[in-house]
């Protein structure tokens, strides 16, 4: 049987995007089609320029968007309570940092080979998002790869290694070339895609609809 490839370009310290997989993963279980799709995740930075200090996420808010503390405010509240529906915890406090993820791509791409893309992504989301960690820090990539049972040793060698880090910039500069320019966006077999964290009933509506044209 050929599976639905959906290609999930995005970035691990956006939120839209953890929604937006949580969402899609639900319209999955919930038309029990688990075993007739395979998700690969695509890297996307949203802040490539990020210094490795960092930037306080709410200067960095203000900066990009242009959002005032209570625009800041509101759209945090929303968003803790829309990742309350979805069992995910988003924990915003003052001193949150906006951090630099490439080389946390560098490993997503790397725990592709051992089928544990998404475990990976999850938890390097989860501890950004939930348990306050620095995602550009390697004792914190190396506690994520150990996390999910990959070798931390080859995985953290990645991070020097110059064909890896190519290969991010080269994934990403393709998924650029294709016109995607903002995240999530859920590509289906290569041929048609979704941007956004769609609901969950339009997730399911898209994905039966593809499935059934398969069959």
């Amino acid at each position: 049987m050929t599976k639905l490839k959906i290609d999930i370009v995005s970035d691990v310290v956006c939120p839209w995007c953890t929604i937006g997989y949580k969402r899609i993963e639900k319209a999955i279980e919930e038309l029990g089609i688990q075993d007739q799709v395979e998700i690969e995740w695509q890297p996307f930075e949203l802040n490539p320029q990020m210094p490795a200090e960092g930037q306080n996420i709410n200067e960095h808010l203000n900066e990009k968007y242009g959002s005032t503390d209570a625009q800041q405010n509101e759209s945090k509240q929303n968003m803790i309570a829309v990742g309350k529906e979805l069992d995910f915890t988003f924990d915003y406090f003052d001193e949150m940092r906006m951090v630099n993820t490439f080389d946390a791509h560098i490993l997503i791409e790397y725990a592709r080979d051992f089928g544990k893309q998404t475990e990976l992504k999850m938890r390097l989301t989860t501890a950004f998002f939930s348990e306050r960690k620095d995602v550009s820090k390697r004792d914190i990539l190396k506690q994520a790869l150990l996390d999910v049972g990959l070798d931390t040793e080859e995985g953290m060698a990645k991070l020097d290694d110059k064909e890896a880090r190519a290969e991010v910039t080269k994934h990403q500069e393709y998924w650029k070339s294709l016109g995607i320019n903002s995240v999530p966006t859920f590509v289906f077999d290569r041929k048609s895609a979704a941007t956004g964290a769609q609901p969950v009933e339009t997730f399911k509506k898209i994905l039966g609809d593809l499935i059934a044209k398969q069959n």
